[in-house]
């Protein structure tokens, strides 16, 4: 059985948050860990040399693959902003209608400049991410 690579750290946060390169990504990292922070009341830590994450949850699959996740985050990435706010099983098309621009992976939304996006679209969005993910599996704070 495989175990997961992502897993929480104890690295600081703010550090790895001050050594994003790109000005434009560091400062809308910050605008994010804010905005997460709020609407999830979880503490903020490092998944990973570069996933902020938000809440935990243990998941078990009928494989028998288990392990722990990041409940909701973001990554500062030199491309996008990454964040993890779908759970991968829910349509929130119509949440993200309203958005702005961005793309969609399969669990994951790529944003670019926050200056595009409607943050009070994204709170709504991490808050159904969040409470889907909570209906099947059980989330722990941070």
């Amino acid at each position: 059985m495989s175990s997961n690579v992502m897993v929480m750290t104890d690295a600081s946060v703010d550090a790895f948050v001050d050594s994003v390169a790109h000005p434009g990504r560091r400062e809308d990292a910050r605008v994010l860990l804010e905005l997460f922070r709020d609407e999830t009341g979880f503490a903020p830590r490092m998944w990973g040399p570069s996933i902020i994450g938000f809440g935990w949850y243990h998941y078990t699959y009928a494989s028998g693959r288990e392990g722990d996740f990041l409940a909701t985050g973001f990554s500062p990435r030199k491309a996008n902003m990454s964040v993890y706010i779908l759970p991968g099983y829910t349509d929130y098309s119509e949440i993200l209608a309203a958005l702005g621009p961005h793309k969609l992976g399969k669990s994951c939304l790529y944003l670019g400049r926050l200056s595009k996006i409607d943050l009070t679209v994204l709170r709504r969005l991490i808050r159904a991410g969040l409470d889907d993910l909570g209906k099947t599996w059980r989330v722990h704070p941070t």
